[in-house]
């Protein structure tokens, strides 16, 4: 069912009041209130101030968040008729290596949990995105005609003659085998039912399909992919390899997105399959393996026993053994058989050269996962040293942030792609060193530590807490991506993560090509800048800076336990950050998540004031000494420097009653008229006028637009410092320039805004006052020699006639 009635009425409302000549109400807002974002980019709201270039950057998110309802509550919770679809899956495939395809068939069993009855189901065939004539293909885009990069060649040239499309050889009802009806458009296959399926009832089709593995897979895909070693072994991770269930949603319907890039909504099942391979091959895959005795040796499963109690990674199969295996020919097949219980997603990687090793890891609720890594030689010696153990430190840190990881396996794959990709219980990770003569450097150490805790990660976000990367890509890879920097920072001192965040979003978020977080997934122009930099440095801003680590983590541990096996959206999370922190933060949410808009705020100046005593006397003296202390003027200085005879040292008849009192003389009126306010006042009010403390007006100008927290490190001249934050609702009135005042009993020597670049700010060299001379270091550089085109190419000229001739 969609829940699109509230924000029709509200177009409705505000296409009526536009029509009044309101010009102010936005007219461009969405039928689904989680897109009204199209008009904040445009900073139009259905409230506008534009009088002297007031935004109001403190209005609530009301116009743009979706309506509660049953399914999803106004507080972030899952609704009390909240509901999702389930599809169980009974596969068999067949990797066929000496071809390089996959042959498999399936009976998918749907259960209609929703409200409404279905006359069809959606699948989704995103192994067609590698078809040439896939929309993906069609709509790439190659905007510069003078350049192009290598990889970007040889991926055109590869896809221009081949087809790696899935071929759908049988659709048919599982019960009786009557065929159904379906029509494949792009990356998804409509399959039409005889009988509509109503609520709570359940339908079991039959598919068969085939399709070549794509190769080679790290230049093509991300994903899955095969590579060949120099010795011939194979190494294959598949993925989207069988026709998957589409997801069906209470706020959307069929989630219907062809696969342009980013992944996919999914529905949680529970998945037995049997993977055929050539019986020299290894294979890991989602869930547990279910047949240990067929597949492994009796020395293996004693390995795997003693790993599960051992308190660090114990080889399951040995180096020498992985040597041995992609040496043989094979001599037949062998079927190796997993089961997997409530995920949304199955994958699994094959090759007779990998390397085993496992470890057992005790969750807070006391089950044991097997953390495992597998690996080809040539991913050593990193592997072997750091793989498995980020597994775990994942599984650790993960679960104190979040809840315990719900599975029994672990499993990180040194696999034939770019970068690294998760699945229900197994990632993909690509890291290798480069030489190999047993050396790694820093980057690919850190690398594949970085890699393997994200991928791992990866399994909270979205693989249990199940969000929909296609519509919101940021929804799971922000939220990881400030996870897995936590993680990385709690594996040793000073690691490189922590110069990560959030100052590495600046970059990205003062760039031109900027769009709001809240954009379609595949419509970013930059990923990585947008969708995971960017959000994990807001969410960072947010833990460190406007909320405090204890009441984040409640609201984030809250969010990950109410939407764990469900299919949060972004007002979920915004709404569960705020009801559980306590917290009211759309201005929050509509500044990093809505708006181009970055941090810049500048300190440019401050004022030190004292309370005015109003006694004539005193304020006199004080008055006397700062014109004493002032500078005179260059003539005058001048003057005296030269020893003028002035007229009246000449002439002492000239001087009178000034001469002799100065402009800061108390007359007796002035003492009676003080006197007689001071009768006047209350006891309170005369202790105010003698009070001594310093007041300190620091003046604030936001250069970039993002209202945000104040956090300030004060030094005092007596050596003592103090730490403050001022909340952003300070620039609620004027979000252009505020002035804070300071009242303190000591001087300040100095104050520093964002000292320890906590909130992204752009620009940090007005942040201190008083300022500071920039530092910098001058590297000398002689000029380049002229190009000397005879030269370069080995010509000599002809001596002149006149000088060969003298």
């Amino acid at each position: 069912m969609n829940n699109r009635k509230p924000a029709r009425l509200f177009t409705m409302a505000a296409a009526l009041v536009a029509a009044m000549g309101l010009s102010d109400i936005a007219a461009g807002a969405s039928d689904r209130g989680q897109q009204g974002h199209e008009a904040g980019d445009r900073g139009v709201y259905p409230i506008s101030q534009t009088k002297q270039g007031h935004e109001d950057k403190f209005r609530q998110l009301t116009e743009i968040l979706p309506t509660p309802n049953v399914y999803r509550t106004g507080g972030g919770k899952p609704g009390p008729q909240y509901w999702q679809q389930r599809a169980d899956y009974d596969m068999e495939v067949t990797l066929d290596d000496a071809n390089q395809r996959i042959v498999g068939s399936q009976v998918v069993t749907y259960t209609n949990k929703s409200p409404d009855t279905l006359r069809y189901i959606w699948f989704q065939l995103d192994q067609n995105r590698f078809d040439a004539r896939s929309h993906s293909r069609l709509t790439e885009t190659n905007d510069d005609t003078e350049r192009m990069a290598y990889d970007t060649l040889r991926r055109l040239l590869v896809t221009r003659n081949n087809d790696w499309g899935m071929t759908i050889e049988r659709v048919a009802l599982a019960q009786g085998g009557a065929a159904l009806a379906h029509v494949i458009d792009d990356t998804k296959m409509r399959v039409d039912l005889f009988e509509p399926l109503a609520p709570g009832d359940s339908v079991a089709i039959a598919i068969d399909w085939q399709h070549p593995v794509v190769t080679p897979g790290a230049v093509l895909s991300n994903r899955n992919g095969l590579e060949v070693f120099d010795d011939g072994a194979a190494n294959y991770f598949l993925s989207f390899f069988y026709p998957r269930v589409a997801a069906y949603t209470d706020y959307d319907g069929w989630i219907t997105k062809s696969f342009l890039y980013v992944e996919y909504a999914l529905e949680f099942g529970d998945y037995d399959v049997a993977i055929t391979v050539p019986d020299t091959f290894t294979v890991a895959a989602t869930g547990e393996l279910q047949n240990p005795r067929r597949v492994l040796s009796d020395v293996q499963r004693r390995r795997l026993d003693r790993a599960a109690q051992a308190d660090k990674p114990v080889a399951i199969i040995l180096p020498a053994e992985a040597a041995e295996r992609r040496a043989k020919t094979p001599d037949g097949t062998r079927t190796w058989r997993y089961r997997a219980e409530n995920v949304r997603d199955f994958a699994f990687a094959a090759s007779p050269a990998f390397i085993w090793d496992a470890m057992g890891y005790q969750t807070r609720d006391g089950r044991t996962v097997m953390a495992m890594s597998l690996f080809p030689q040539e991913g050593e010696p990193i592997w072997s040293r750091y793989s498995t153990q980020a597994v775990a430190h994942t599984l650790d840190v993960y679960g104190r942030m979040t809840f315990p990881y719900p599975y029994p396996v672990a499993i990180s794959v040194n696999a034939p792609i770019r970068s690294g990709m998760e699945f229900p219980m197994i990632v993909a990770n690509a890291p290798r060193p480069a030489a190999d003569d047993g050396t790694y450097s820093r980057r690919e150490k850190y690398g594949l530590i970085g890699v393997v805790i994200h991928e791992i990660g990866h399994q909270w976000l979205p693989m249990v807490i199940n969000t929909d990367e296609r519509q919101f890509i940021w929804l799971d890879e922000g939220l990881n991506s400030f996870l897995d920097t936590l993680a990385q920072m709690e594996w040793e001192p000073d690691h490189p993560a922590a110069d990560d965040l959030p100052g590495n979003a600046i970059r990205y978020m003062t760039s031109a090509d900027q769009v709001p977080v809240m954009v379609q997934g595949d419509a970013l122009n930059n990923r990585g800048g947008n969708a995971y930099t960017k959000v994990a440095a807001a969410l960072s801003v947010l833990r460190e800076v406007v909320i405090g680590r204890e009441l984040f983590d409640d609201a984030l541990r809250a969010f990950a336990e109410r939407w764990k096996f469900k299919r949060p959206q972004p007002a979920d999370f915004f709404r569960t950050m705020e009801e559980v922190s306590g917290r009211d933060l759309d201005w929050f949410w509509r500044g990093w998540f809505y708006t181009t808009t970055h941090v810049d705020v500048a300190l440019t100046g401050v004022t030190e004031a004292r309370i005015d005593t109003q006694n004539p006397d005193t304020e006199a003296e004080i008055a006397r000494a700062r014109d004493a202390d002032r500078a005179p003027t260059i003539m005058a200085e001048r003057n005296k420097a030269a020893d003028l005879d002035y007229r009246v040292d000449r002439f002492p008849g000239l001087k009178d009653f000034y001469n002799e009192h100065d402009r800061f003389t108390v007359t007796p009126t002035q003492r009676k008229a003080y006197e007689d306010m001071v009768a006047g006042l209350e006891m309170w009010q005369k202790r105010l006028l003698s009070d001594d403390s310093r007041l300190y007006f620091l003046h604030f100008a936001n250069k970039g637009g993002l209202v945000t927290p104040l956090p300030l490190d004060i030094a005092y001249e007596d050596g003592s410092n103090e730490r403050l934050v001022i909340p952003a609702e300070i620039w609620r009135r004027n979000q252009s320039e505020v002035t804070k005042l300071l009242i303190r009993d000591k001087a300040i020597r100095s104050v520093k805004v964002a000292k320890y670049r906590s909130i992204a700010d752009a620009d940090h060299s007005d942040n201190v006052w008083p300022r500071a001379a920039a530092d910098s270091r001058i590297e000398l550089q002689s000029r380049p020699p002229r190009p000397n085109l005879m030269r370069d190419m080995g010509e000599t000229a002809p001596m002149s006639e006149e000088a060969r001739d003298g």
